[in-house]
Parts: C-alpha cells; sequence; structure tokens
C-alpha cells in the first residue's frame, strides 16, 4: 500500500498561507486543489460568530481546547531519556503500559509491530515542519483509543459534539504524553503522536493494532464503541509482547449494508457505493472538501456520521456479538436497528 502523505490531509492544505513558500510548493505539486482550497480558506474559521451553532460560551471552550493542544504539542518527544534501561521481559513491559494507559481512562489498547503502511511519508502540518521526511520509525506502535462522551456527542451536529471531541483530543494526548514520559524513565525512546503532531495515521495504525475496522466515514470503526472515540498513539523501542490479531474486526458487510452515514451525511461527503480499490487503499470514498466546507458552516466537526452509526449509538451487545461471529447476518441487524429507531420516533 501506498503511504499517505499528511501534506494532503485537509487540516494540512488550511494551513497553507497564500505568499508563503509552503503554499507556493504545495499548489505548483496539486494545482487541481488550489481553486477549491482558496474558496474554502476564504470562509469564516469554524468557532467564527457566524456559524449555525455558534455558542458564545462552548465555542470558545472548543477554541481554548485546541490551544491548549497545541501548546502541549511541543512536549510529543519527551524528556531526554535515562541512561541505565530498566531491565523487563517484553509481556511485563507491555503489562504496565496497559495498566498505565487504562489507570488514566483509556477504554481500547493495542500493540503493534512497526509497519510503514500507517506512516506518512512528510510532516505537513505547520510550516516549519513543511516536506520534512518522516524518519523517526520505532518498532513497537501502541495505541490507543478514550471514548467520547455519549450524551455530548449525540448532539451532533450541535457545539456540544465538538466539545466532546476537543475533549477526547487533549485526553487521547494526555495519554500519549504519560506514556511517553514513562517509557523515557526507563531508558528507552519514545514519542507521543497528538491532534497537530502526528507522525502516523492513527485510525490505519489502530487497524494494524487490532482494535478495529476502518468504516465507510474512513474512521476507525471499533465494535465496543464504533467510531466515538479517539485516538492516540506512542512509538517505542521499548520491548513489547505484540498483541495476537489473528481475529480483526472486519466491518465490511455491515457498512455495505447499513448505508445509514452515507445518507445522513449533511455534505455527501461520504459514498454510498461499495468497498473498493480508491487511488492506493481498499476503502470507501469520501470527500475531505465537502467535509470540512460543511464544518464551517456548522460552526463544529458535526459528527453526524459518527453519532448515527449503529456501532457508537451502543447497539445491543448481542447483535455485535453475532455479527462478529457471522458477518453475513449483517443485513438483518441493519433492519431491526432501523425498526427500532422507527419505534422510537413513533413513541
Amino acid at each position: 500500500m501506498r503511504r499517505h502523505d499528511e501534506r494532503d490531509i485537509m487540516f494540512s492544505r488550511m494551513e497553507r498561507k497564500p505568499g508563503t513558500e509552503p503554499y507556493k510548493d504545495y499548489y505548483e505539486k496539486n494545482p487541481e486543489k488550489k481553486e477549491i482550497d482558496d474558496i474554502l480558506r476564504q470562509k469564516p474559521a469554524m468557532g467564527d460568530e457566524s456559524a449555525r451553532f455558534y455558542h458564545p460560551y462552548y465555542s470558545k471552550m472548543v477554541d481554548s481546547t485546541y490551544q491548549l493542544i497545541s501548546e502541549l504539542n511541543r512536549l510529543c518527544n519527551g524528556p531526554e531519556k535515562e541512561k541505565e534501561k530498566v531491565s523487563g521481559s517484553a509481556k511485563e513491559n507491555a503489562e504496565k503500559i496497559k495498566e498505565l494507559a487504562k489507570l488514566y481512562g483509556v477504554k481500547l489498547i493495542g500493540i503493534t509491530d512497526y509497519n510503514s503502511d500507517y506512516y506518512y511519508t512528510h510532516k505537513g502540518r505547520k510550516d516549519a515542519d513543511y516536506g520534512k521526511e518522516i524518519e523517526d520509525k520505532l518498532p513497537y506502535t501502541i495505541v490507543f483509543a478514550v471514548e467520547m462522551d455519549f450524551e455530548y456527542f449525540m448532539q451532533s451536529p450541535y457545539v456540544l459534539e465538538s466539545l466532546a471531541a476537543s475533549k477526547g483530543y487533549l485526553e487521547a494526548g494526555m495519554v500519549g504524553l504519560v506514556l511517553t514520559y514513562f517509557i523515557k524513565s526507563l531508558g528507552y525512546d519514545a514519542r507521543n503522536h497528538m491532534d497537530g503532531n502526528y507522525q502516523i495515521v492513527l485510525p490505519l495504525a489502530g487497524k494494524y493494532a487490532g482494535l478495529g475496522d476502518i468504516g465507510r466515514n474512513s474512521l476507525l470503526t471499533t465494535p465496543e464503541y464504533g467510531s466515538r472515540i479517539r485516538l492516540g498513539a506512542v512509538t517505542t523501542d521499548l520491548p513489547l509482547l505484540v498483541d495476537n490479531k489473528e481475529n480483526l474486526f472486519d466491518i465490511t458487510k455491515f457498512c455495505n449494508e447499513c448505508k445509514i452515514c452515507a445518507k445522513v451525511c449533511p455534505s455527501q461527503a461520504i459514498a454510498s457505493d461499495e468497498r473498493e480499490e480508491i487511488e492506493f487503499d481498499n476503502r470507501w470514498s469520501t470527500f475531505q472538501e465537502k467535509c470540512y466546507g460543511q464544518w464551517q458552516i456548522f460552526g463544529s466537526d458535526c459528527g453526524l456520521c459518527v453519532s448515527r452509526c449503529p456501532f457508537s449509538t451502543r447497539l445491543p451487545e448481542g447483535s455485535v456479538e453475532e455479527y462478529i461471529k457471522n458477518p453475513e447476518s449483517a443485513g438483518r441487524i441493519v433492519e431491526e436497528y432501523k425498526q427500532s429507531l422507527i419505534n422510537k420516533i413513533k413513541s
């Protein structure tokens, strides 16, 4: 699989400022993206008072949380590692990492070997790092998920959804910092990957770590929480026992039957076709420009595709287990779920 370039993601493209060298370089290489990006750049920022769901308090809560996250980015490499390495087996090291992560609120965690597939090729988010080739590839990746608040997130696309999302990003970033500082104290290298300072594609890393599968909305979908999660990751050379990933969760049949996220997407950014080879990956097609444009209108990061996913809305446990055992049951489970929604509306 050809690797992703962080310069191509929507957040990176929106960081490009006309008149700067990164702007010139990117659009000389990608002229087909210049017109739409310039149009999106001219629209009000997500927290602008003109947004449909702007709130004088909640919108500022979201913005201030992201400001804090941005300032924490500089800590991602952690302190200098201790000179003496603490001895311990890969099994014991993994157990302690998971114990610490769960103490800080992590709901799901997996450990995987290094794989180039989930690493970006180049940095692209900030001008200072624009075009920097990513070479820091440590042998183990710890991927974890925190749950986004159910009550807040289910109010998507209202701004309370964004508050739940920003809280999730902050929590995941803080857990990553805690693990990074802990591993450095053991005498090993470690790097936190958090919002605004990634070197890896977290949904792909999460899939490789066995947490879930990439759903129709291009997000990691887990059996336990759907995509109502925020991911974090730490890469390290601390010897770790890699998790068994023989029975990976496969959401293909479910998403091909369901299509709810595509139907509720207000910008029609999620296609309703079946999974196929697109560019260089086997996935469903999504249009990030449409999605981001809708965020600007709402003043929130929408979240409808997440909040309406059956797995995100606490699908009955028996149904989840049944699908995992028998993916052919997807059609019936989806129809039962839709009927339950109709019954709730009628009642």
